[in-house]
């Protein structure tokens, strides 16, 4: 039993990491953004639409359950009883954790839709940690195949 509770505790860590490998935030940079040139262009936002971003779907959650679930399932009778409940208890512990991990890792975004000067428009969904409201300048950074909103 104690072993469960291991296990299900590093599948909880594994996951909470997973959620902050990639930042989705207008203000999140990669090590590899930073200290890079971006293209500024100044724009209107002409509407915002909240969305949901899908979490990850890495093989750490669905490792980590299956073998949460594995060791569950070892409990489960004995000889071939318990490797029968090993099996199902892996399957079952993989499709469970790669749920949980997309669920956890899951998050609000908003879809900006900005008009530039020159008329031209563009839309661009990110992480809602800032608020956009038509009508409001703001600033397009363009780099390194991102692109991103910011007052």
């Amino acid at each position: 039993m104690l072993n469960i509770i291991r296990t299900s505790a590093l599948l909880c860590a594994a996951v909470a990491l997973a959620g902050c490998a990639s930042g989705m935030s207008g203000g999140a940079y990669s090590r590899d953004q930073a200290r890079q040139a971006q293209e500024v262009r100044m724009a209107t936002v002409e509407s915002v639409r909240q969305v949901q971003i899908e979490g990850t779907k890495s093989p750490v959650g669905t490792a980590a359950g299956a073998v949460v679930g594995g060791i569950a399932g070892s409990n489960v009778g004995s000889g071939k009883g318990s490797s029968v409940g090993v099996v199902l208890g892996s399957v079952a512990g993989g499709v469970a954790g790669s749920a949980i991990e997309e669920g956890v890792t899951r998050q609000a975004g908003l879809e900006i839709t900005v008009k530039f000067d020159d008329g031209k428009m563009l839309a661009v969904t990110q992480a809602a940690d800032e608020k956009f409201q038509p009508g409001d300048r703001v600033r397009v950074l363009t780099g390194g195949g991102v692109t991103r909103i910011s007052h």
